[in-house]
């Protein structure tokens, strides 16, 4: 779940957009907007179509679909690939960055933040000439055995 302030700035920046592209704010798209801030980031169209229809039966798997492009397109949201088969989606929190660790057996992911890390990427792209815009890190592993992983023995 995300704090108030970032879900109300997320809705203003969402129906700025809507309006911008002569698009109607509908009530099924505050719905899936609601759904997905409470989901926490990491989200797949079919756990956000499950969570929206607790709230608001009827609305299908190609709404949830077009909306998360919707957010995606408004800058509310990032779309993720983790290899799993899957399109995922987490907030956009301004002013933030995080990597992520992927496990190859139970696909749980890890959020992580690493000052070196930043550092050394920084360091890497002044020595290639490079003004970095965005990035993404991600790692993929096996769980270490005795830890959360389901899938481990």
């Amino acid at each position: 779940m995300h704090p108030a302030p970032l879900v109300e700035a997320a809705r203003q920046k969402l129906q700025a957009f809507i309006r911008a592209e002569g698009l109607k704010q509908t009530r099924q798209r505050d719905e899936i907007l609601d759904a997905f801030f409470a989901a926490g980031g990491h989200v797949s169209v079919d756990e956000l179509l499950r969570d929206v229809l607790l709230r608001s039966p009827g609305v299908g798997h190609a709404t949830i679909y077009r909306t998360m492009r919707l957010f995606v397109d408004a800058g509310i949201a990032h779309e993720r690939n983790f290899g799993d088969g899957q399109t995922r989606y987490e907030p956009m929190v301004p002013d933030e960055h995080h990597d992520h660790l992927i496990c190859l057996d139970c696909n749980k992911i890890f959020e992580f933040e690493d000052p070196i890390i930043e550092e050394r990427q920084a360091q890497v792209c002044i020595r290639w000439g490079l003004t970095p815009q965005h990035h993404r890190h991600e790692i993929y592993g096996r769980c270490q055995k005795g830890a959360a992983c389901p899938n481990r023995a």
